[in-house]
């Protein structure tokens, strides 16, 4: 129940949505069961022969607060002032007015509870999604996407019907219930003792049979989960799939794990389906009793239960199977929303292993160095750096190379705090990393990766990502030192072309020059280059290589690269092996020294 509550707390301030919600279904219930009690009086206004002394008498023996005692008097008395055909216009009457409200009510009821569960599912899945972006890089390091793209489309959605649907059966269906009770117990206490001992074997009987179904549902959401996860990375590696001919083992995958779903959900859906021809069953077969008991005490005139008010008893009772049906029903399916519930709160329980000082320093500029002292850093048990120690100056180009797995990608990360080195220091003008604001430290940076991260977009939007008040003419200047805008204006739409998925409407060098273009115009201090024209065609290399030139030369950069060109007109080379800086120099040192970088020279590592 403690999850149930914290769930529920999401629909604050439930109180709006509560009190109108209670007011009108409790409307719809009095409006409802004065329905049925309307039987009785048109069973008698059509059979049964009355006097206006017997109407008297039900006037005066009925309370002030017995609204269907007295309606039932009237109805008495209405047939002998003004005979049966008379009567019985008013009884279907007052039976239509009290259909219309009670839908009426009813309307107004389901309109109120539909709002509080949008009002619910919106709160919810924004508190998801903000935490989601609040993590740090590492979380989504470990964490399969499915897992993540399931817990905010599929089990939010769970979790917000469940909780809402069960508040509204736990308010309304007791309500009616209380209410036929107490007509059932108006007409015959004996009977309607007798009757009711279905409610608490019911309950019993499907408490066991729903007993395995929280664990299913939990099963049920991991597996779903998985197969989001497959679909993901169908979807993004599907060039890959097919070119080595894996499409059958792809599809298997898939299939063995949607069967496992499959069984799973057939499962926890015949145990949820039992739960309700029981509780009818058992009803069914107190109607029985009741029909026996109650028939047997009007064949031999036992008490003051009539012909017709026996009609309106077993009417009124096979209603009173619907709430419990409701609540049974509710009681079942709640262990599927308190599953994903789990799953969802873990998600939102998930903090960031990295946020701001409460004193954290907002820089402003970049005035002087970014040094690394003593810097160790891993992931889990697998060492990546060592004592890396380095400085760079404001203004100057440093290159990072090495063989591949070094560490050089992690370095570059560890500078804008992606990661926190498990060891030493990073700082920035004097200032340790760990200090310093994170969004006024990323300011400071442009990046542009290996990969090209590009959104479903514009060409536009998707270079002023960067800086979303950017005038077009910014956004075109900066398409033009990347060497973009050539190719922007051959598009079908310029550059309010949509480039799709990921930006797989346009070619790799295409894809990486608008990258170029939206770290140009968000105009850093600071430029980290992760092989940023390794993705370029032969074509536009020396076109994007040249504009890169020039936003470096009034920059401190922090390149990764394959180029030798690059390589050559850096100010500082760090070679790196195995997580340690093994040597640095300029190109004209360090081939003097014969080390690595001169190997990997000779052995033509570098392409030109």
């Amino acid at each position: 129940m403690k999850t149930y509550f914290r769930l529920l707390s999401f629909a604050k301030p439930i109180e709006k949505f509560a009190i109108p919600y209670a007011i009108a279904t409790i409307l719809a219930v009095i409006c409802n069961t004065f329905l049925f009690t309307l039987i009785g009086p048109l069973l008698e206004t059509l059979f049964t022969p009355k006097d206006g002394a017997h109407a008297a008498t039900m006037i005066d023996k009925a309370s002030s607060f017995d609204f269907v005692g007295h309606f039932n008097a009237y109805i008495n008395h209405s047939v002998d002032a003004h005979g049966k055909l008379y009567t019985l216009k008013i009884v279907c009457v007052v039976i239509v007015i009290s259909v219309v409200l009670a839908n009426l009510f009813r309307y107004f009821s389901q309109r109120i509870m539909e709002d509080l569960r949008v009002h619910t599912l919106l709160k919810l899945r924004k508190r998801v999604f903000d935490n989601i972006m609040d993590l740090h890089i590492g979380f989504f390091s470990s964490e399969r996407k499915g897992d993540i793209i399931s817990k905010v489309a599929s089990d939010v959605q769970v979790v917000q019907f469940t909780v809402t649907n069960t508040l509204q059966v736990v308010f309304k269906e007791p309500v009616q219930l209380l209410f036929y009770i107490g007509v059932l117990l108006s007409i015959s206490v004996k009977l309607t003792i007798f009757s009711l001992l279905v409610i608490p074997i019911s309950g019993f009987i499907i408490s066991k049979i729903v007993k395995r179904l929280k664990q299913q549902a939990t099963q049920a959401h991991e597996s779903f989960a998985k197969m989001i996860g497959f679909l993901d990375e169908s979807l993004g590696g599907i060039k890959i799939i097919k070119a080595f001919n894996a499409t059958e083992r792809i599809k298997k995958k898939f299939h063995d794990e949607n069967i496992f779903y499959s069984n799973l959900t057939r499962k926890m859906t015949r145990r949820q389906q039992l739960a309700s021809p029981v509780s009818q069953t058992l009803g069914v077969l107190v109607v029985v009793f009741i029909i026996l008991y109650g028939g047997n005490m009007i064949l031999t005139n036992q008490g003051s239960l009539t012909s017709s008010k026996f009609l309106v008893y077993i009417a009124t009772f096979s209603q009173v199977m619907q709430p419990i049906k409701a609540i049974t029903d509710s009681f079942s399916g709640i262990h599927s929303g308190i599953a994903a519930g789990v799953r969802v709160l873990d998600l939102i329980d998930t903090k960031s292993t990295m946020i701001n000082a409460p004193d954290a320093i907002v820089l402003n500029d970049f005035k002087e160095s970014i040094s690394f002292q003593n810097v160790d850093f891993d992931y889990g048990n697998k060492p990546i750096l060592k004592n890396i120690n380095l400085t760079i100056k404001k203004g100057q180009t440093i290159a990072l190379v090495g063989p591949s797995g070094g560490g050089k990608s992690t370095l570059v990360d560890l500078i804008p705090r992606f990661y926190d080195p498990i060891g030493g220091s990073i700082s920035i003008d004097g200032h340790n990393l760990k200090d310093i604001n994170f969004e006024s430290l990323r300011v400071l940076m442009g990046t542009v990766n290996q990969q090209s991260i590009l959104f479903n977009d514009s060409i536009a939007n998707n270079i002023a990502f960067s800086k979303p008040d950017a005038t077009r003419e910014e956004i075109i200047t900066a398409a033009k030192i990347a060497n973009a805008d050539g190719f922007i204006l051959n598009t079908q739409d310029g550059y309010e072309t949509n480039i799709g998925d990921g930006g797989n409407k346009l070619s790799g060098g295409q894809k990486q020059r608008i990258c170029i273009a939206r770290a140009i115009l968000a105009n850093p201090p600071i430029m980290l280059l992760d092989e940023a024209t390794s993705a370029l065609d032969t074509e536009s290399e020396k076109l994007v290589q040249d504009a890169l030139y020039r936003l470096m030369e009034s920059r401190t950069s922090i390149v990764i690269a394959h180029r030798l060109s690059t390589i050559q007109n850096a100010d500082i080379i760090a070679v790196i092996d195995k997580g340690e800086v093994i040597e640095t120099g300029t190109h004209t040192e360090l081939m003097r020294k014969k080390g690595l970088y001169n190997r990997l020279i000779e052995m033509q590592t570098f392409n030109d």
